[in-house]
């Protein structure tokens, strides 16, 4: 078993917590074992990042200057690509082609911020007197950053990169379940702050359980922003101790997407994308398409063809370029996205296809889900209410554009939904009034780093990504400059 260091106030080492096993799900074998932080090394960090966070060397870094850090990691993130592919579908079970994907996004987002960095600008405001007034943006200071399982390096990048950019430190807390390639980013970009000559305390990755090293980063004095990628409950806890400590707080957290095909829908098309929209990821993406309304006329023909192409998929590890669906990230998850499948059918629903772990040697030790496709459910059944977060998709019925956009918003998220038709005008109103962050039309689960991305309702608060991505990461400050020497009415007075 490999043992990994963690990078703690700008030093590689053991960390001073208890052993963390990451587990590979295709095989469900220990591929390493990380020591994992303790509350003492995020004290240790969260001192160093506020000394390195205002020392001159990077406090007063030119623009075009912390750009070029960032190009730099985009440099080093693209030359490992293999092997940070590689390694995140040992920890993730992710087939290799989306992993690779994940990588390249996050060498774009470095380089797409380094770009918004050094074009940002700030702005002289139009004068009320006699006095020049200008709009400036600062550094925050120290910002966690806890990132999911489910894409870690993409998640992380999403982060790292604008927290950086806009001349912070960052505490990096990923997730317990797969910390091994958010520490291989770390020690990317710990070599390009040593190759700069900047603080290495700029960055530390703190793995270990939420619960206590999240929680411990967020409530700590010096962090001055957190941004949070997961689940609801969590991330509500995390708003209220920020809201105790009166710091700004981003949450990009679940969802429960509805995937819509309207009568005049190209089944082909509408097909691939509702099946790319779930059962890619094998359905761990908060903006999975898991809600499937299709209009009643084509509910039975639609859902007869999706059920038999579904049975087709191809499941098996991520390693193995045929596989379409890959394990899932742990057998403890496994196990909840099972009980999800009995749940429904203890309130009724027919099981269409799937609900099962796949037989046979191939599969016996490993995570994996058959995808499922469930219906003869309302839509304020559980299942249909509650983020699932695996290949399950439950298909509903509806009657007219109201009746759909009715049980579309009966959801306490609003992250994305995605609409299936030849009518632009139709498409263009329903988009408009489904409660979502996103609105895909003819394709689903399509990115742009450029395009910002974020929740209404229960599933966040803020965005990230953008051509404003590093001012989320930043506070404002108001100078005035006196244009003449008019003394101030009461120095009148003396």
């Amino acid at each position: 078993m490999l043992a990994d260091e963690v990078l703690v106030a700008g030093q590689w080492r053991q960390g001073r917590g208890a052993p963390i096993e990451t587990v590979d799900p295709a095989t469900g074998q220990v591929i390493a074992t990380v020591r994992a932080a303790s509350l003492e090394d995020v004290e240790e960090a969260a001192a160093a990042a506020t000394r390195a966070a205002r020392e001159p060397a990077w406090r007063e870094l030119p623009a075009h200057l912390r750009a070029r850090l960032l190009h730099r990691v985009a440099d080093l993130v693209e030359q490992d690509a293999d092997r940070l592919s590689a390694l995140q579908t040992a920890d993730t079970g992710k087939c290799r082609t989306e992993t690779r994907a994940l990588v390249l996004s996050a060498a774009g987002t470095f380089r797409y911020t380094a770009a918004a960095l050094e074009t940002a600008e700030d702005a002289l405001t139009p004068a009320r007197g006699p006095y020049l007034t200008m709009s400036v943006h600062e550094p925050i200071g120290v910002v966690g950053a806890i990132t999911p399982w489910n894409s870690p390096i993409a998640s992380d990048a999403q982060k790292l990169a604008p927290a950086l950019a806009a001349g912070n430190a960052v505490l990096l807390k990923p997730a317990e379940w797969t910390p091994l390639v958010a520490l291989a980013l770390g020690r990317l970009v710990h070599q390009a702050l040593t190759e700069a000559g900047l603080p290495t305390a700029l960055l530390s990755v703190l793995p270990g359980r939420g619960s206590v090293i999240g929680d411990a980063i967020v409530r700590h004095p010096a962090v001055g922003k957190v941004t949070f990628t997961g689940g609801t409950e969590t991330g509500r806890t995390l708003a209220h101790a920020a809201a105790d400590k009166l710091i700004p707080v981003s949450l990009e957290l679940g969802g429960k997407s509805p995937t819509i095909v309207l009568e005049d829908a190209d089944l082909e098309q509408a097909l691939a994308g509702v099946m790319y929209g779930i059962f890619s990821s094998s359905g761990q993406s908060c903006i999975a398409g898991s809600r499937l309304f299709v209009h009643r006329s084509r509910y039975e023909e639609f859902l007869g063809e999706l059920v038999a192409r579904t049975e087709k998929l191809r499941v098996g590890p991520g390693t193995d370029p045929d596989t379409q669906v890959a394990p899932l990230v742990h057998h403890r998850h496994r196990d909840s996205v099972a009980a999800y499948v009995d749940l429904a059918r203890a309130e009724g629903a027919t099981v269409r296809c799937g609900g099962a772990a796949p037989e046979g040697e191939r599969y016996r030790d490993g995570a994996y889900y058959l995808p499922t496709v469930l219906d003869g459910l309302p839509n304020t059944a559980r299942v249909c209410q509650e983020e699932i977060f695996g290949p399950v998709l439950v298909a509903l019925p509806f009657e007219d554009e109201d009746d759909l956009v009715a049980q579309a918003n009966d959801s306490v998220y609003g992250l994305a939904c995605g609409i299936w038709t030849r009518d632009h005008a139709r498409a263009w109103r329903l988009a408009r009034r489904i409660d979502a962050g996103t609105a895909w039309i003819n394709t689903y689960k399509q990115f742009s780093i450029s395009t910002p991305f974020g929740g209404l309702k229960d599933s966040g608060i803020g965005t990230e990504k953008g051509r404003d991505l590093i001012r989320g990461y930043q506070r404002q400050k108001s100078l005035y400059w006196a244009t003449d020497t008019t003394p101030l009415p009461w120095a009148a007075a003396h």
